[in-house]
C-alpha cells in the first residue's frame, strides 16, 4: 500500500518496480526500477527534521527488501539502499544510514546510524550502529559492531558470498517479473 505521510509526501515508484500489496510505503521514498518489496515490509520517510523537513529513503534499481524488513529514519534524515543490495527478511535499517551498492544484510540484522561500503556482506542477527563499514567487508553472523570495535578483525567477502548476493539479487530480480506479469493478468 502507498500512503501519502502527514507533510504530504507521497511515494514515487517506478512502473517497473514491483511492491507486495501487504507492504507499507509511506511518505518520501523513492524506488527505483527492477525493486522488489516483499510481503510486510514497511518503508516510512515520515519523521521531520528540526526545520520541518524530511530526507527520502531511495531504494535504488534493481535491489530487493524482503519481507518484514523495516526502513525508517529517525528525525527526517536520509536513507540510501544502493544498487543491487538485498536486505534479508525480517531487518531493521533505521536512518541516519547509507547502504552502498552490492551489500547483503543478511536475517534480523539491525543497520543504524552507519554507512555500509559497497560489496559489503554481513550475516544474520547482525547489529551495526554508528560506525561505518568500509567496502567489502564480511561481518560474521551474530556480530555486534559499534563506536570503539576493531575494523581490523574484520575479515574481507570471501569470494563463495559475493556469489550468493548475486544469485539473491538474480532471484528476486525474476519476481519482480513474474509478479509483474501476474498484476497484468488480473
Amino acid at each position: 500500500m502507498l500512503r501519502k505521510c502527514p507533510s504530504g509526501y507521497y511515494p514515487t515508484v517506478s512502473e517497473k518496480a514491483f511492491i507486495d500489496p501487504t507492504a507499507i510505503v509511506c511518505g518520501r521514498v523513492i524506488i527505483e526500477d527492477n525493486v522488489f518489496v516483499g510481503p510486510y515490509a514497511v518503508i516510512r520517510a515520515d519523521e521531520v527534521d528540526e526545520q520541518g523537513q524530511i530526507q527520502p529513503i531511495t531504494i535504488k534499481s534493481d535491489s530487493n527488501i524482503q519481507d518484514g524488513v523495516v526502513i525508517h529514519s529517525k528525525g527526517g534524515a536520509a536513507v540510501t539502499i544502493g544498487s543491487r543490495t538485498s536486505i534479508a527478511h525480517r531487518s531493521i535499517v533505521h536512518g541516519p544510514c547509507s547502504v552502498g551498492d552490492d551489500v547483503f544484510i543478511g536475517f534480523n540484522s539491525v543497520v543504524f546510524r552507519t554507512t555500509i561500503g559497497q560489496g559489503c556482506v554481513i550475516r544474520h542477527n547482525c547489529v551495526i550502529d554508528g560506525i561505518d563499514l568500509p567496502d567489502a567487508f564480511h561481518v560474521p553472523p551474530v556480530t555486534s559492531i559499534g563506536p570503539g570495535f576493531d575494523l581490523g578483525s574484520i575479515e574481507k567477502v570471501p569470494p563463495e558470498y559475493s556469489s550468493f548476493s548475486e544469485s539473491v539479487i538474480s532471484a528476486n530480480h525474476a519476481l519482480v517479473q513474474g509478479y509483474k506479469k501476474l498484476v497484468n493478468e488480473l
